[in-house]
């Protein structure tokens, strides 16, 4: 299959990447610079197609040989989903939602187009919820209204899926900032931190999800991506096991104040995620940059 994708630099983009090129699909990246394996046409999101041009644009050639859009680039302060416009709403809104509409139209004529959602569209739903595709969506930011916003434009189309996704985590790389570090590196210090609960998806299953929405035959509009609930207080637990290291831990968190997604629809296609083993496996790959940081 012929893959055209967005956001392959992202934070979950190089997982994607990967499972797709491991699939055997030949894929585009389109966005600001190459990535390795993957050919290249120059598109961010402030780079309107428009009639005129499109035989110009650089991801008009791309898009018109695909068989799939994959579409995960967003535009946001760094490290920042929700409240990821900044002071700067109308900007995120300009890029991110009409950036991925004016993407939609351009990919008008291919036959698959996945965006990568989030759970930010359910909202305003009271905590402990059961949060399942058919509610209606209560985006209670603006990151889950441009989502919402984006889905919709999406389902009146055939062939579009739309992944839910929970919070990403997956291994340490160089260069990037982990959102456990901090976390872990105040633990490792003595620091007393706070109990916090929320629900979790390993990067190399959202892959999984993105590469099963590409080729299922008559995919549903909408799938939820989660995994686990986490409890902060386990998460340093474990660290310090796998880490051997003392600290404070926090107290339990409650997991009744987090709403988790319902995965049944997606698990009825053979979804399997890695649960709290892919937490550990992350873990130890952190515990040993951590050594490794020590002894440097």
């Amino acid at each position: 299959m012929r893959v055209a994708l967005t956001g392959a630099t992202g934070s979950v983009g190089p997982a994607v990447l990967e499972r797709l090129l491991a699939d055997g699909h030949e894929v585009t990246a389109l966005g600001r610079r190459p990535v390795a394996g993957a050919a290249f046409a120059e598109w961010d999101l402030a780079g309107r197609f428009c009639e005129e041009a499109a035989g110009r644009h650089p991801a008009a050639s791309a898009l018109a040989r695909a068989d799939a859009l994959v579409h995960l680039a967003l535009a946001h302060l760094p490290g920042r989903y929700r409240g990821g416009e900044g002071d700067d709403p109308e900007g995120f809104l300009r890029l991110n939602l009409g950036g991925t509409l004016d993407l939609f139209e351009a990919a008008a004529d291919v036959p698959r187009i996945v965006l990568l959602s989030t759970r930010a569209v359910y909202g305003a739903y009271p905590p402990g919820t059961l949060l399942t595709e058919e509610m209606t969506p209560r985006p209670d930011t603006l990151y889950g209204q441009v989502k919402a916003a984006a889905e919709d434009a999406l389902t009146r189309r055939p062939g579009g899926v739309s992944l839910r996704a929970t919070g990403v985590y997956g291994p340490e790389r160089p260069g990037t900032a982990h959102k456990w570090r901090p976390l872990l590196d105040a633990f490792g210090r003595g620091e007393t931190v706070g109990p916090r609960v929320a629900t979790e998806v390993h990067e190399a299953d959202l892959a999984a999800a993105v590469a099963l929405a590409l080729t299922l035959p008559d995919p549903p509009p909408l799938l939820n991506v989660s995994d686990i609930v986490l409890d902060r207080r386990d998460l340093l637990s474990a660290y310090a096991r796998i880490a051997h290291r003392d600290g404070l831990l926090p107290p339990p968190g409650d997991p009744a104040t987090v709403s988790a997604m319902a995965t049944d629809r997606i698990r009825a296609f053979g979804w399997r995620p890695r649960g709290i083993a892919g937490v550990e496996d992350v873990l130890r790959g952190m515990a040993d940059g951590t050594r490794d940081h020590a002894g440097s």
